[in-house]
């Protein structure tokens, strides 16, 4: 069984920042890509770092240049870091990958629980 666990949310000062993290486990035979997408109260999840398997990265305007999307293969782990936050960052922040167990020809979309960031004085 494959799970995602994210980590590393909580409570910020604008201007601060926080690293969030995503471990993948379980009957994991290949992971083809690893992303981060956040949720606000009242608004659609919105992709916020993506990070393909040949290595590049995107990220939307609104975090661009504040936000880093990093992976660790040996640990099938992806970090997220979040550098002069915003109020307006505030959202419940989702790990998504997409993987294949080793039960399965096919690669699956797999979602983590969800870490809240709050950004607030």
């Amino acid at each position: 069984q494959v799970q995602l666990v994210e980590s590393g949310g909580g409570l910020v000062q604008p201007g601060g920042s926080l690293r969030l993290s995503c471990a993948a486990s379980g009957n994991i035979l290949s992971i083809k890509h690893m992303d981060w997408y956040r949720q606000a109260p009242g608004k659609e999840r919105e992709l916020v770092a993506q990070l393909t398997s040949n290595g590049n990265t995107n990220y939307p305007d609104s975090v661009k240049g504040r936000f880093t999307i990093s992976r660790d293969n040996a640990k099938n782990t992806v970090i997220l870091q979040m550098n002069m936050l915003k109020p307006e960052d505030t959202a419940v922040y989702y790990c998504n990958a997409e993987i294949r167990s080793s039960d399965s020809f096919f690669y699956r979309d797999y979602w983590g629980q969800g870490t809240q960031v709050t950004v607030s004085s």
